[in-house]
């Protein structure tokens, strides 16, 4: 009799303290919510239905921002490379050294030499998000494009994510990544990196995970599958918008990875306790790129009038220029961010946000530490997400010190006011883009105590950062000045 009482003393304690383990398991999994992140390259600020585009289409995007947050003032850098950097440091491009893409424009007889030593690969010093959500317990995975160095010790498999794979070059239909990855026959570069993200959530479904997807889609040479080439090409063109049939076909192709994703989801009972952050490495690309180098002469005589890689990629209208310039159409970028029963449904926010602000995001989100001798540039947007509370004086800097589609330029916006530097003659452009989103009006003689201070505040953040400057070059050929150069760090 002694003996069946201890028995069942003992069962009843193994069942308590199975009830404890299972119920701090379900614990962890509140306090630490799952992570997707979605990057796309080059998708323009005004590409997307949500974004008032009335040619493509998107509905699983369009879902996302109903069911999550809008930002209206979301910011990154003016090519991929730099956003990167900065999203994976907390630190502005000019901080990490990384301002161009890797490895770099170079135009050796311009009028100004732009800086030759760029960082090729993110520094080891650099604690990253990876290593953040690796640290706070997460599985941690990054798939697609990294271009934050090539070689074995800096791909993400060595800066803290568990698992990872990256394109390592050849043409959308034929995917080839580092590590080794067997992807399906004739399988689609978008539709590989989905199956990936698709496999690691459901492998690590029971424990915290962070899923990093890095789409090179909607990144030239224009490319996307046939059926959906020819949907977009008998729609009803709109004649407020670069109807580019190619380009309408990727973003759909990317349309489809978010809304796999959030089927998935869904269907592993994930949804509720998952962040889901969907944004975009640059502006759009408002110049003509497709599959025939332009070596001089006229390309578009290739195509027929009705093929839509005779026209450009997109427009970023009503904002100014596209990647690759520090005007308002290559820096301001989609961002849509979903997290039930945190974020309200069909929000919008007008913060100002940078690519510099989803690491201390994170921090904040796993309650995080940060990493001792690591300058965040930074602030956590938790406070905007879940209580739409933001700083509207909020100042957000940005350098491109290279030629590009632009000559090289730095930035800052703070508030409602933009001042843009011309690094090569000097001068300056003053912006209200609350009244002048094109940016068309400079205002720098009508405000002069509002230039004046944001003049000195560019200065000082320039200093503070180290940022690298052009200098000038003793063998500018104006004759020459638009040639392309090896850039000295290949």
């Amino acid at each position: 009799m002694y003996k069946n009482l201890m028995n069942r003393q003992i069962a009843t304690i193994t069942l308590v303290a199975l009830f404890l383990c299972t119920a701090t398991h379900v614990e962890a999994k509140t306090d630490q919510p799952n992570v997707v992140f979605i990057l796309i390259d080059d998708l323009g600020g005004r590409d997307l239905p949500v974004y008032g585009n009335r040619f493509n289409e998107a509905p699983n995007i369009d879902r996302l921002a109903t069911e999550g947050m809008l930002f209206h003032n979301a910011y990154a850098a003016p090519v991929c490379s730099a956003t990167r950097a900065s999203i994976q440091s907390g630190q502005y491009p000019a901080r990490v050294g990384i301002f161009d893409f890797i490895p770099g424009h170079w135009r050796p007889h311009e009028e100004v030499i732009v800086p030759k030593h760029r960082v090729q690969f993110l520094p080891n010093h650099i604690t990253t998000l990876g290593n953040v959500m690796h640290s706070a317990g997460y599985k941690t995975g990054y798939f697609g494009k990294w271009h934050l160095g090539n070689s074995k010790e800096h791909s993400p498999n060595a800066r803290g994510y568990d698992e990872a794979h990256v394109y390592a070059g050849g043409g959308f239909y034929k995917p080839k990544f580092r590590p080794g990855y067997k992807t399906q026959q004739g399988e689609r570069l978008s539709d590989a990196l989905t199956r990936m993200g698709v496999e690691f959530i459901k492998a690590h479904r029971d424990e915290p995970f962070f899923l990093f997807i890095s789409h090179y889609d909607v990144h030239v040479q224009l490319d996307a599958d046939h059926d959906l080439i020819d949907k977009y090409m008998e729609k009803k063109r709109d004649p407020d918008y670069t109807c580019n049939a190619v380009y309408a076909a990727m973003i759909e192709h990317v349309d489809r990875s978010v809304g796999r994703l959030m089927e998935v989801l869904n269907a592993e009972g994930l949804e509720e306790e998952t962040l889901f952050i969907f944004y975009s490495d640059n502006g759009g690309v408002d110049n003509r790129f497709d599959n025939i180098p332009l070596l001089g002469g006229n390309s578009r005589n290739v195509y027929p009038d009705e093929h839509p890689l005779k026209y450009i990629a997109t427009t970023n209208a009503p904002l100014r220029a596209g990647k690759g310039t520090l005007y308002e159409g290559g820096i301001r970028v989609p961002l849509i961010v979903r997290w039930p029963n945190e974020i309200r449904k069909g929000s919008t926010s007008k913060a100002l946000v940078s690519s510099v602000d989803f690491f201390p995001t994170f921090l904040d989100l796993v309650q995080g530490h940060k990493p001792g001798q690591q300058t965040l540039d930074g602030i956590s947007m938790l406070p905007a997400l879940t209580q739409n509370k933001f700083d509207l004086e909020r100042e957000i800097f940005t350098h491109y010190p290279v030629y590009h589609h632009e000559q090289p330029m730095s930035a800052l916006r703070k508030g409602d006011w933009k001042i843009v530097e011309n690094l090569v003659t000097g001068n300056f452009e003053l912006y209200n883009l609350k009244y002048d989103v094109n940016e068309m009006t400079d205002l720098k003689f009508s405000y002069p105590v509002k230039f004046d201070a944001l003049k000195k505040a560019l200065s000082k953040w320039q200093a503070d950062t180290k940022a690298q400057m052009p200098t000038p070059n003793p063998d500018f050929d104006p004759s020459r000045r638009y040639e392309w150069g090896k850039h000295p760090d290949r």
